[in-house]
Parts: C-alpha cells; sequence; structure tokens
C-alpha cells in the first residue's frame, strides 16, 4: 500500500503553491515531509485527500484518488488539524461519530483508545483537551479503520516529553508492522530519531528524496541536511542569512 504522488501542480491566483511535485511513500517505513513554512507540505497532503484538486498531476492512495475509495479510512488514516473536532462530545462519541461513518462500531473506537493512552478521558469533553491530547485523539481517529496507510500532519506539535517519546516508539511501530506512514514536521530531532526516508520540499518542489542515512553520511544532521537543502527555499531570511 503506497502513496503516489506525480507531477503535482497547483495555483492559487499567481501564487505556485506546487510545481511539479512527484514522490511515493513506501509501506514498512516512516517518511518524513520536511521542508520551510510556504513549501507546500500542507496543501500536499490536501490534495492527496482531495480537498484541494491539482491542476496537474496525481495523487493516488493504492493505485486510486482517494476520494473514489469507498469507506476510504480503511485505506488512508489522516491526522491534519488537531483542532478539526467538535468540542462538546466527549473523545469516544467525536470517534464513534467518525467510526459510523466507515461502518466500524464501538470495539473500533475503544481498541484506539486504548492504544492512544485516552482510555481513562474517554468520557471527557474533547473541547477541554490539551493539544498533546487532541494529537493523540486525531491519531486515534486516524487508526480507527486500521488502515495500512497513515498521513500525519504534525503530530509532535503540543506533546509534552512523555508524549513526545511515545509518538516516537508509535510511529516507528506502525512502521514495523508493514504500513506507510507519511509524517510533516519541523522537529528535525524528532524526525532523526523516527524516519527511515526524507521528502524535502522548498517553493513546491522536491529538494531531495533519499534514504535518512543518505543524508546524514553527507550533512552530518538531519537539522544540517535541512538547513543545506532548503537554503534557497526560504521564503523569509535577515540580512545575515543572505550573506
Amino acid at each position: 500500500m503506497t502513496i503516489e504522488v506525480h507531477g503535482i501542480r497547483k495555483r492559487f491566483g499567481s501564487t505556485v503553491a506546487l510545481d511539479g511535485l512527484t514522490f511515493t511513500v513506501q509501506p514498512g517505513r516512516v517518511t518524513g515531509f520536511v521542508g520551510p513554512n510556504g513549501a507546500g507540505k500542507s496543501t500536499t497532503m490536501r490534495v492527496i485527500l482531495g480537498l484541494d484538486a491539482a491542476d496537474e498531476g496525481t495523487a493516488l492512495v493504492d493505485g486510486a484518488p482517494y476520494r473514489s475509495i469507498p469507506r476510504p479510512m480503511t485505506k488512508l488514516g489522516s491526522l491534519l488539524d488537531a483542532a478539526a473536532l467538535q468540542p462538546s462530545r466527549t473523545a469516544r462519541n467525536h470517534l464513534l461519530w467518525l467510526a459510523h461513518s466507515q461502518a466500524l462500531g464501538g470495539k473500533d473506537v475503544d481498541r484506539v483508545l486504548e492504544l492512544t493512552g485516552l482510555t481513562a478521558v474517554r468520557n471527557r469533553r474533547a473541547g477541554g483537551f490539551s493539544l498533546g491530547m487532541r494529537q493523540r485523539l486525531g491519531i486515534a481517529a486516524a487508526l480507527l479503520a486500521d488502515p495500512p496507510t497513515l498521513m500525519l500532519d504534525e503530530p509532535f506539535n503540543g506533546m509534552d516529553p512523555d508524549g513526545i517519546i511515545w509518538m516516537r516508539g508509535f510511529l516507528t511501530s506502525l512502521a514495523a508492522e508493514g504500513r506507510a506512514v507519511l509524517v510533516s514536521s519541523h522537529l528535525m530531532g524528532e524526525l532523526q530519531d523516527t524516519a527511515h526516508h526524507l521528502v524535502v520540499i522548498g517553493r513546491g518542489r522536491v529538494l531531495a528524496d533519499a534514504p535518512l542515512p543518505d543524508l546524514l553520511a553527507v550533512h552530518g544532521t538531519l537539522e544540517q541536511a535541512y538547513v543545506d537543502l532548503t537554503r534557497g527555499a526560504v521564503e523569509f531570511r535577515t540580512s545575515d542569512e543572505t550573506r
């Protein structure tokens, strides 16, 4: 099960958001998806999910557009915005609402609450959750239908140190089960400890698409690789940075 992005181009008015983006997310590994603000990461994820339409190119999940897949959460689970929930619903009811849309039931909800450490707070209203807890709830939603492919945008945001350690191990375990996992993040240290492969983009183009060890062999650290590769694609720089 893969995510295949091929030749995606997307404009918003006169602004080019994606400029021929091509990469593949393979099963059995965590693929880090990184780039400066405005590089096109969120737009790419929205195109994969069919929330934005590409002007050119294709984005396929298991060989088909996401929007054409019956019960699509059984193929690809996603977390784009941890705040996208009805705050008056309890955590369990939020997940039940999603589960019913995919012909799933309460046992599936209880399974993912346990997986993400939310069983004890399942009857609390989600609007009162911290950002870290909302991230866990979003990941629980992504896992509801036990999909072979996952796509997570900034899952480390709002996590305390214990949560970050849990997230690292959790992502690694998902890949070890043979799932394809795409993770967008600005936290290079966390990706260096988690990712197997990196796709680096800037200004809507792929700047690097390589195994993590290959990047580390050249640049030493993932943070340095990021700085070196995206130097010409950063929108806002100080005068010192342009020297």
